[in-house]
C-alpha cells in the first residue's frame, strides 16, 4: 500500500478519518502536526503566537521533506495548510476529505470537546477570516489531490471503508 495523505480544511476530521483508515488497512496513522509540535516541544497554537505562520509553513516543509524520505506503508493526516508543500505527491496518494464550512463548523461545536478544539486550531479564532480562508483553499485542495472524499453524515469507519475500496489503497 502506497501511503495515503489525508488533506481539507481545519476541523474536518483528518486525524479521526487517519485513525479509522489505519485500523482498517493495518497501517499506521501519524499526523504532520503531532509530528511538529514533537519537534518543537510546543504546541501549534505556541508555534503561531511566538514565531508566526511563515514559521510555522517552514517546519511544514521540513516535515515533509522527512516524512518523503522515511514513510511508507501510512495514513498521514495534515494540518489545514499541508497542501501547500511542494512534495505531497511524491509522499503519498492526496485524498481530499471534503465538506461545506457550516458542516465542519457544526462538527466542532458538537463536539465534547468543542472549546479545546477551537483553541486548537489558531486560524478559527474568527469565524468570518476562516470561512473566507475555507473559500480560497477548497480549490487549492482539490488542485492538489488524486481523489475527493464527501465526508458529510457519514462515520470515520465509512470513510475508511470508501477511501480503501474507491481508490485501491
Amino acid at each position: 500500500m502506497k501511503n495515503i495523505i489525508l488533506v481539507g480544511f481545519m476541523g474536518v476530521g483528518k486525524g479521526t478519518v487517519a485513525r479509522a483508515l489505519a485500523k482498517e488497512s493495518g497501517a499506521y496513522a501519524i499526523d504532520t502536526d503531532d509530528m511538529i509540535e514533537s519537534l518543537e516541544n510546543r504546541r501549534i497554537k505556541d508555534i503561531f503566537i511566538e514565531d508566526g505562520e511563515a514559521y510555522f509553513r517552514d517546519l511544514e516543509k521540513k516535515t515533509a521533506k522527512w516524512l518523503e524520505k522515511n514513510v511508507s506503508n501510512a495514513i498521514i493526516s495534515t494540518g489545514g495548510g499541508f497542501y501547500k508543500v511542494k512534495n505531497l505527491n511524491k509522499i503519498a496518494k492526496v485524498i481530499l476529505l471534503d465538506a461545506s464550512f457550516e458542516y465542519i463548523y457544526q462538527q466542532i461545536l458538537d463536539h465534547p470537546n468543542a472549546k479545546r478544539k477551537l483553541a486548537k486550531r489558531p486560524l478559527f479564532q474568527d469565524i468570518k477570516k476562516a470561512k473566507a480562508l475555507y473559500k480560497e483553499r477548497i480549490p487549492l485542495y482539490k488542485g492538489v489531490a488524486d481523489a475527493v472524499i464527501m465526508i458529510e453524515g457519514k462515520s470515520p469507519e465509512k470513510i475508511a471503508k470508501e477511501i480503501l475500496k474507491s481508490h485501491s489503497c
